[in-house]
């Protein structure tokens, strides 16, 4: 196994990935980017979805590590539609409709309607168009995003995101701008051990991150499993 240590939006992350998905998955993954890179003679944009928790950002850093020290593969640039959380001000003073209850849109953090979508979709049109331009990045301990704290300027972009392949209107039309998609599955009681992990690890405590999970998380990762388009390339951990 490869042990693999990264800071992802201001939590530290230990994972490890065995060296026969390395080689035969991630290295080819990378080296069939650069082909589609090459054959199209332009920018190339692939998308990541998965469920919440399930290892999107670790796994592109990883990519993005195995990119900038092997010569053989080509350079890429990872980054996250978690940018586009709206801001927590605005969560806490907005309401929506769960179970025919109206609550405040904070309770809900990581749904769908909780990300600025016509933003999101604007930035991935001018990185598709070739522009070089700001990204916005999502802290997990400031509970905000931080507005063009990346700059997109690689020929090879992968975006990761849990609802870039969602088949839901609005959303359906993102995966238009995509050379190619990826997705992830997994068993929903680990992805609901790794979100209790992470909520605590951002100041929770164990009763408020069980609460969160349980009424929150899960219910965007049931959506997720359930209404993810089909990915070119399809893992499951």
């Amino acid at each position: 196994m490869i042990k693999y240590a990264v800071n992802i939006n201001g939590i530290d992350v230990e994972a490890s990935y065995s060296e026969k998905d390395v080689n035969e998955i991630f290295i080819p993954l990378l080296k069939k980017l650069g082909e589609i890179r090459k054959a199209k003679g332009r920018r190339v944009i692939a998308m990541l979805a998965a469920p919440p928790g399930a290892g999107k950002s670790t796994l592109l850093s990883f990519l993005k590590n195995l990119s900038d020290t092997n010569d053989d593969l080509p350079e890429i640039q990872v980054i996250g539609m978690d940018g586009f959380h709206r801001r927590q001000e605005y969560l806490t003073s907005h309401t929506t409709i769960v179970d025919g209850i109206e609550v405040p849109m904070v309770k809900i953090k990581g749904a769908p309607i909780t990300f600025e979508l016509e933003k999101l979709k604007d930035k991935i049109s001018k990185i598709a168009s070739g522009e070089n331009c700001g990204w916005p990045v999502y802290n997990r301990l400031l509970h905000n995003p931080t507005e063009d704290a990346l700059f997109v300027s690689s020929d090879i972009v992968i975006i990761e995101g849990n609802y870039l392949l969602l088949d839901e209107d609005g959303w359906r039309e993102l995966s238009v701008f995509a050379d190619y998609t990826i997705s992830i599955r997994a068993d929903a009681e680990l992805l609901r051990k790794r979100l209790l992990e992470r909520k605590i690890a951002s100041g929770s405590s164990y009763e408020e991150a069980q609460n969160h999970v349980n009424y929150s998380d899960m219910r965007n990762v049931s959506l997720c499993l359930e209404k993810t388009k089909k990915a070119d390339l399809e893992l499951f951990i």
